[in-house]
């Protein structure tokens, strides 16, 4: 690697060729000033708070997308760039809605987080600001322009958010300024964690489970889904990746929940029927690549942009639906409860589970199989308004009947994981004997595409990951076109799966360039996978349990009733 010799604050140092004077000021332990820059995403230089000083060049640089050169001589805190810095910041204010008392960035925002930094104590450009109806058409996702610092974050994202209009009419908005909902948006919920400000938040759902918490004549069910336990530390001040299964369980029982259950025995579910359908259409001759149908993001993109792939879909209800599904039938029959009395609350990772939650054909019962989804930040929201100081909490394990699930659906919030589960049961299905080999490394980690073949009951059984909406695309083109072939894939839309999902915690620009969150937070639930005594889906008691007494066998009349569904082709 070529490498040259820069001068930052009259600090010499030697640094790449290809970085820019951010990436130089941050080796040598130099903070340059951010607010629209997120690495890998937005490098665009359009906040100019980055603004340096480097000689030789005419005006003032921007940090951020400025590459070094041999000899290059750089100021960061000159009087000039120190001014420059502050004004821009004073002009971004005058225009952006200050109402950070209620704002649900509070404390948490990188605009207050900067004006705090730069010492910005009054606004002298007090003038005509602009003023946007909310956007809250969406079941999922509520824009407030007002709050919008024209950043372009979210647009360098999705392709259904663009820059818009001009001078001092510029926004940040889908084209003609429609609602999100009217978009080909699949709620998937990245826009909001780029967001540097408040202007993209989730719907918030909370009011209606503490309603439901206070009706003495509901029976109200919470599930979480497992990447929460992965990230909801984060909100209480604890490292990225630690795990806080028990701590979680006893909050959520102190809350008042009638029953804490674990979405990841709905995951186990998943396996046993998604694993049969997979068998099934290879004695049979069914259609494949059998497609994982557990991500709501996908799902909605796959009817939307790729309906084509719809028959390669497993019937599959995602997890806490097919939970949710059994929650309001076996669960409510065995326990005499009236299922119209049951509320079933599931904690996800997810803003796309939203909208999942309101589609009616997610309703076997009768019921809704979910009724309220809350995000991991919403749940912290409710746990702070409470006053449980979370972190002194003991820990707790899920109630019973429906216990502890298996590593294997604890896995599934990692991309990868939903795959390695699979292949943990279809691997001894297939071969007929329990086999020592579990884990399937090569579907782990955070490249787009991994791939897989395993010798499963006389045959290579080919299988592939993928994750992140271009990588979906690229990689489907070429199974439409025969350039590769699988047997199986796992779709996860959002980058590292459910860990990075759309309501997990907002972590900041500056660490978000520092830290792979993908990494750390699906670390622990490798972790808690290796914990568990059982780690195979087909051998969870408390699934084993459920065939035996109810739904008979995988792929049973009463099993596609309850916990298999059916997808439609949709227009934006």
């Amino acid at each position: 690697m070529d490498m040259v010799t820069v001068l930052i604050d009259n600090k010499s140092l030697q640094v790449p060729a290809n970085f820019t004077i951010l990436e130089a000021a941050k080796q040598a332990d130099i903070k340059i000033p951010t607010l629209c820059f997120l690495k890998g995403i937005n490098e665009i230089g359009a906040c100019r708070m980055c603004l340096v000083e480097v000689k030789g060049a005419e005006g003032l640089q921007t940090a951020c997308n400025y590459r070094v050169g041999e000899g290059m001589e750089i100021l960061t805190q000159t009087p000039a760039a120190r001014e420059a810095r502050k004004v821009t910041l004073e002009l971004i204010l005058s225009n952006h809605e200050k109402k950070c008392l209620t704002c649900v960035r509070s404390t948490n925002c990188e605009l207050q987080q900067l004006a705090a930094e730069l010492n910005v104590r009054e606004i002298p450009f007090e003038g005509e600001t602009n003023r946007y109806a909310v956007d809250e058409l969406s079941p999922s996702i509520v824009r407030d322009q007002n709050k919008c610092i024209l950043c372009r974050r979210c647009a360098n994202l999705c392709p259904y958010i663009d820059v818009n209009g001009r001078g001092f009419k510029t926004i940040v908005s889908p084209a003609f300024q429609k609602s999100i909902s009217a978009t080909g948006c699949v709620s998937c919920g990245q826009c909001i964690n780029a967001c540097p400000v408040g202007a993209i938040r989730e719907k918030d759902n909370t009011d209606r489970v503490w309603e439901a918490l206070a009706d003495n004549d509901r029976y109200v069910i919470v599930q979480t889904a497992p990447s929460v336990r992965a990230a909801l530390g984060e909100e209480f001040g604890l490292p990225i990746g630690s795990r806080v299964t028990g701590k979680m369980v006893s909050a959520l029982k102190a809350m008042g929940f009638d029953k804490v259950f674990d979405t990841d025995t709905g995951a186990d579910l998943t396996i046993m029927e998604e694993g049969t359908e997979l068998i099934n259409r290879l004695k049979n001759g069914g259609k494949l690549p059998l497609i994982t149908s557990c991500c709501p993001g996908w799902i909605k993109f796959c009817e939307q942009a790729m309906p084509a792939f719809i028959p390669n879909l497993s019937s599959c209800k995602s997890p806490h639906e097919m939970f949710g599904a059994v929650l309001k039938s076996y669960y409510a029959e065995k326990h005499g409860i009236d299922p119209a009395k049951i509320i079933t609350v599931s904690i996800m990772p997810c803003t796309a589970k939203k909208f999942e939650a309101q589609r009616p054909e997610l309703a076997s019962t009768g019921y809704p199989d979910v009724d309220v989804v809350l995000t991991t930040r919403e749940l912290a929201r409710m746990i702070k308004t409470t006053g449980i100081q979370f972190t002194e909490l003991p820990d707790s394990n899920f109630d019973e009947p429906m216990g502890e699930a298996s590593g294997a659906g604890v896995i599934f919030g990692a991309t990868g994981g939903v795959m390695e589960a699979a292949l943990r049961t279809v691997a001894e299905v297939l071969n007929g004997n329990s086999l020592n080999q579990i884990e399937y490394k090569a579907v782990r980690g955070i490249a787009g595409v991994r791939e897989v073949t395993i010798e499963a009951g006389g045959m290579q059984l080919k299988a592939a990951v993928v994750h992140g909406s271009v990588n979906i695309k690229n990689l489907l083109q070429k199974v439409q076109n025969g350039e590769v072939e699988y047997h199986f894939i796992e779709v996860m839309f959002c980058p590292g799966g459910c860990v990075n999902g759309g309501g997990q915690p907002i972590r900041s620009s500056q660490i978000r360039n520092e830290i792979d969150l993908r990494t750390a937070r699906a670390g622990a639930l490798y972790e808690e996978d290796q914990d568990l005594p059982i780690r195979k889906s087909h051998e969870n008691p408390r699934v084993k349990a459920l065939y035996d007494e109810y739904f008979a066998a995988p792929g049973s009349p009463k099993a596609h009733k309850l916990l298999h569904t059916h997808y439609v082709v949709r227009g934006h």
